[in-house]
C-alpha cells in the first residue's frame, strides 16, 4: 500500500546510495539569473495563518536540561512564549537518566519485592520544570513501557549506534504492560502529579497521546493491544484531569488501516478502559517524512514522498464526518525519518538545503489543509540537538554543540509572522499537484508564503530545488498591491538565510572546521547563527496602495521580507 511506503523507507533507506544513473540526473544548471515575478495582494486573505510551527521533539528526553539543550530550549520558547510545544520519547522508559542516541529514561517507576509500584517524578519533574521556565510547553507522549511493568523486560536498555540496524532498539520497553491496572494508575498518578504541581489551568493547556508508531516496531503488541494501551491510558488521564487534551495515535505515516481503525474504535468502539462506547479523541496525530537518496554524487530530497504522507493523512481525517474541524497535528513532520542516523543521503543537514527545504515544504501543509478541508493546528519538527557530539556530525538537529544550523532561522522566521495568511502567486513557484506527484526535479521552486496583520505585512520566499547542485539567482521582483495604507512611508527590513547569512556551518568550515574552537571563535559563531539582515531597513514609499521590491534569490536561500508601518 502507498501509505506503507515512508515507513519502510524511514527504516530501510535513511542511510543507502543509490547508483549514478544518467536518466535521473539533473539537467545541467544554467549559471544564469532567471527572471521570477511575486505578487502579493493585501485585500485577498486565505483565512488565519496559523502557527502550525510551533511544535518540536526527540527521542532523547534527558538532553532537555543539558547544557546545550536548555539553551536551545530558551531559544525555541523565544519564538512564542507559552505557544511552543516539545514531544520527546521515554518519558517512562526505566533507567537514572543518562542520555544516549534514541534513548532516554526517567526512572518513574519501579516495583518493590511484593510488586508494589513505587513512583517517582524527580527526573521527569526536572524535564517539564526546563519546558516550562523556558516558555515551552510540554506535548505529553504516555510511553514507553517501564521494565517492572513490560511482558518482555529483558534486554531492556539497547545500545544502538548509527553504525547499528534501526530496529535494535526494540527492546523491552517497546511491550504491552504485564497488568493494564497497574499501567492505568502509573498514567493517573503522573497526570494527577502533573496537576498539583503545575496548576490545572497549565495543564489543560498541553497535549497528551500514548505512544509512538505504534504501527511499527515501536510497538510489539499487537493493534488491538494497542488500543488497549492508549484506552486505559486515556482514561486514566481524564480521570486526574476530566479536560486534559487527548488524541492520538502518532502513527508512522499515515497509518493507512491501522489508522482507521484507531478512529473507528475512538469513535463507535468499545472502550477497553470504561466499557462505554467511544474513547475521547481531541486531536488526530499522524507522521510525515521525505525520503532522501544520493545520486550522481549529490544528496535528492524526496520532499513528495512526505507531501504524499501528508496528504494521505489529511484524506483519512476528511472521510470522518465526525472528525469536521477536529485539530489535526503532524506528530513528526521531516525530510527523513531518523534524527541520529547518518548517511551520505542525510549530508542535507547542516545547510540551506535543510532550511529551503522547510520554507518549502511548511507552505505547501497550509495548501493541502485547504485542499482537503482539514483544521491543521500542528506540524512538528522531529529536530533538536545532541549532547557532546563533534560539531556539525551530520545528525538532523536544530543546533549542533550550542550554535544554531541555518534550519532555526527559518523557525525564527515564521515566528515574525502573523495575522492573516495572504494569496501569494509566483510565476516560478511549482504547483501543488505536480510538487506532490513529482517533487521538484525540473526547474526549481520559487514562491511565496505570506500575511498581513495589524501594522505589518511579511512575505517569506524561498528558492528550492531537491536537488543539492549548485544552479542560477532567482531575480525576484516582488509586487504588493491594496496595502492597508495610502501615500504614506513604510520600513522594509530583508532578513536573509544563505550561505553568507544566518549560517554557522559555512561560519565554522572558514577557519578550517575547528572541533575546539577559541572562546573567540565560538562567539562568533555564535553571532553567525542567528538570523540576520540582508541590509539595513529601508523606507518604501507606498503610493496608491501598491509598493514593488526587487531582490536576488539564490539557490537553496530563504528571505523574510516584513513591512512595518
Amino acid at each position: 500500500m502507498r501509505n506503507a511506503v515512508p515507513a519502510l523507507l524511514w527504516l530501510t533507506l535513511l542511510a543507502t546510495t543509490r547508483a549514478a544513473d544518467p536518466a535521473t540526473a539533473p539537467p545541467a544548471p544554467s549559471t544564469n539569473p532567471f527572471p521570477v515575478t511575486l505578487h502579493v495582494d493585501a485585500a485577498k486573505t486565505r483565512g488565519e495563518l496559523k502557527p502550525i510551527w510551533r511544535f518540536f521533539g526527540a527521542d532523547e528526553p534527558n538532553y532537555a536540561y543539558l547544557k546545550h539543550g536548555a539553551k536551545l530550549l530558551s531559544e525555541l520558547g523565544e519564538l512564542a512564549p507559552q505557544k511552543v510545544y516539545f514531544r520527546a520519547h521515554n518519558l517512562l522508559t526505566s533507567g537514572d537518566g543518562t542520555p544516549a542516541l534514541k534513548w532516554g529514561s526517567t526512572g518513574a517507576y519501579s516495583e518493590d519485592a511484593d510488586g508494589k509500584p513505587i513512583y517517582n517524578w524527580t527526573i521527569l519533574d526536572r524535564i517539564f520544570d526546563t519546558y516550562l521556565a523556558r516558555g515551552v510547553r510540554p506535548y505529553g507522549q504516555i510511553g514507553f513501557m517501564p521494565r517492572d511493568l513490560s511482558v518482555k523486560p529483558e534486554p531492556y536498555q539497547h545500545q544502538w549506534t548509527p553504525r547499528a540496524r534501526y530496529d535494535e532498539i526494540y527492546t523491552g520497553w517497546a511491550y504491552p504492560p504485564k497488568d493494564y491496572a497497574k499501567w492505568a494508575e502509573l498514567v493517573f498518578q503522573w497526570t494527577k502529579h502533573c496537576v498539583e504541581k503545575y496548576g490545572r489551568a497549565e495543564v489543560e493547556s498541553w497535549y497528551w497521546e500514548v505512544w509512538n508508531e505504534a504501527n511499527i516496531g515501536y510497538w510489539r503488541g499487537t493493534p488491538a493491544e494497542f488500543r488497549k494501551l492508549h484506552d486505559y491510558a486515556i482514561d486514566a488521564v481524564r480521570r486526574a484531569l476530566p479536560t486534559a487534551r487527548v488524541g492520538g495515535a502518532d502513527t508512522a505515516g499515515s497509518g493507512g488501516r491501522f489508522t482507521r481503525d484507531f478512529i473507528e474504535h475512538c469513535l463507535r468502539g468499545t472502550n477497553y478502559a470504561t466499557g462505554k462506547v467511544g474513547t475521547p479523541l481531541d486531536f488526530v496525530s499522524f507522521h510525515a517524512k521525505g525520503a532522501p537518496v544520493t545520486t550522481n554524487g549529490h544528496v535528492r530530497m524526496g520532499i513528495a514522498a512526505q507531501l504524499r504522507t501528508i496528504e494521505d493523512g489529511f484524506r483519512i481525517v476528511a472521510s470522518y464526518p465526525e472528525l469536521k474541524g477536529k485539530p489535526v497535528v503532524l506528530g513528526e513532520s521531516d525530510p527523513e525519518g531518523c534524527a541520529a542516523c547518518q548517511g551520505p543521503s542525510l549530508a542535507y543537514r547542516n545547510g540551506t538545503m535543510y532550511s529551503s527545504y522547510t520554507a518549502a515544504v511548511f507552505a505547501r501543509k497550509h495548501d493541502l489543509a485547504d485542499q482537503h478541508g482539514v483544521n491543521l493546528e500542528g506540524a512538528l519538527t522531529w529536530a533538536f540537538e545532541f549532547e557532546d557530539q563533534p560539531y556539525f556530525a551530520g545528525f538532523r538537529s536544530l543546533a549542533s554543540s550550542g550554535l544554531d544550523k541555518p534550519v532555526l532561522n527559518v523557525f525564527r522566521m515564521f515566528a515574525r509572522m502573523s495575522g492573516q495568511r495572504l494569496v501569494a502567486e509566483s510565476d516560478g513557484g511549482i504547483p501543488l499537484a505536480e510538487m506532490v506527484r513529482s517533487g521538484v526535479r525540473g526547474r526549481p521552486d520559487v514562491a511565496a508564503l505570506a500575511s498581513l496583520d495589524a501594522n505589518q505585512l511579511c512575505v517569506l520566499a524561498w528558492h528550492y530545488h531537491d536537488d543539492d547542485v549548485p544552479g542560477a539567482d532567482a531575480e525576484v521582483e516582488l509586487t504588493l498591491d491594496h496595502l492597508p495604507l495610502v501615500g504614506r512611508e513604510a520600513t522594509l527590513r530583508h532578513f536573509r538565510i544563505d550561505e553568507e547569512h544566518s549560517n554557522a556551518f559555512t561560519a565554522w568550515k572558514r577557519p578550517g572546521s575547528p572541533q575546539q574552537p577559541t572562546p573567540e571563535q565560538y562567539a562568533q559563531l555564535e553571532k553567525a547563527g542567528q538570523l540576520a539582515a540582508l541590509d539595513s531597513p529601508k523606507p518604501l514609499r507606498i503610493g496608491n496602495g501598491q509598493a514593488a521590491v526587487k531582490f536576488k534569490l539564490p539557490r537553496r536561500a530563504v528571505s523574510l521580507l516584513q513591512l512595518t508601518w
